[in-house]
């Protein structure tokens, strides 16, 4: 891993994608980048009484919100300054606008290897709806991306479940994850639910006998579930097992497919999973 980028809200989950960073770098060797997206808040002098700027307790709004602005710097800048003590290589990133547009210029001008983010949503309605930070993070990204759920904090990856449905060539991005497996001393698991409401159009011996011609599988290596429902039967399995991380992978999907017939497995699991989840995007 020569780069990773680690956006931060100052929030507790985000010292826990911090940590998922420490575990994954190389001291010496893995540039750290870890950046906060700020979005200063414009106040809209129409609203107020004769178009001045409110006063809050008497301070000047705009000396205030500089303020703000200041202690945001200083918090950055003091991460990237304990990982350097810490021995990483590590660089603070302050940027404004959206997360999402922040982390989409980082990316390209960057080019980390994975972005590693918290997942501040509790997965009720309101993200269900609309998703969260974390998920367009997740899904649209051009590398991989780690998502810590806020009820994870991780001091290792050894047990790692790659859930997959064998319906699509996936070896490209096993050859990535074997990678990672080797740098982390980790045990894989090639698990497939079986269910109903989850479509099993190619064979999966097609795939399998891919995979096994190309990388080092035992046969326990690959398991199959039953279950009603595909997310629970993952998340189910990832309990049984004591794994401590979960490989998906992503892919374009038609509007048919993503709305109307079979909502992506992915997206529900960045907004719900309490596994730390490593999306990887299929290429076209």
């Amino acid at each position: 891993m020569n780069r990773l980028l680690i956006p931060i809200d100052f929030s507790d989950n985000a010292e826990h994608a911090l940590n998922a960073a420490k575990i994954i770098a190389e001291k010496g060797a893995t540039e750290l980048l870890i950046l906060h997206a700020y979005q200063p808040y414009i106040a809209d002098v129409n609203l107020t009484p004769g178009g001045v700027l409110p006063e809050v307790g008497g301070a000047d709004f705009l000396a205030m919100t500089t303020d703000l602005e200041d202690e945001y710097r200083k918090k950055l800048d003091q991460y990237a300054e304990n990982l350097v003590s810490e021995g990483y290589n590590a660089r603070a990133l302050w940027m404004l606008g959206s997360v999402q547009s922040a982390v989409e210029e980082a990316i390209d001008e960057h080019q980390p290897a994975m972005v590693i983010v918290g997942r501040t949503g509790t997965g009720g309605f309101f993200d269900k709806l609309i998703g969260s930070s974390a998920t367009h993070i997740a899904l649209q990204s051009k590398c991989p991306v780690l998502v810590i759920p806020p009820q994870s904090n991780p001091t290792r990856f050894s047990k790692v479940v790659y859930a997959t449905q064998f319906e699509y060539d996936e070896n490209d991005i096993l050859r990535e994850v074997f990678v990672l497996l080797n740098h982390l001393g980790a045990q894989l698991t090639l698990l497939k639910i079986q269910s109903d409401a989850q479509p099993n159009i190619q064979p999966d011996n097609q795939y399998i006998d891919e995979i096994k011609a190309e990388f080092a599988i035992a046969e326990n290596q690959i398991v199959y579930k039953k279950a009603n429902h595909v997310l629970d039967g993952i998340e189910e399995y990832c309990d049984e097992a004591g794994a401590d991380l979960l490989i998906m992978s992503a892919r374009e999907r038609s509007f048919i497919e993503e709305f109307l017939i079979n909502p992506s497995v992915t997206r529900k699991l960045v907004i719900d999973t309490h596994v730390p989840l490593l999306v990887f995007h299929l290429k076209s």
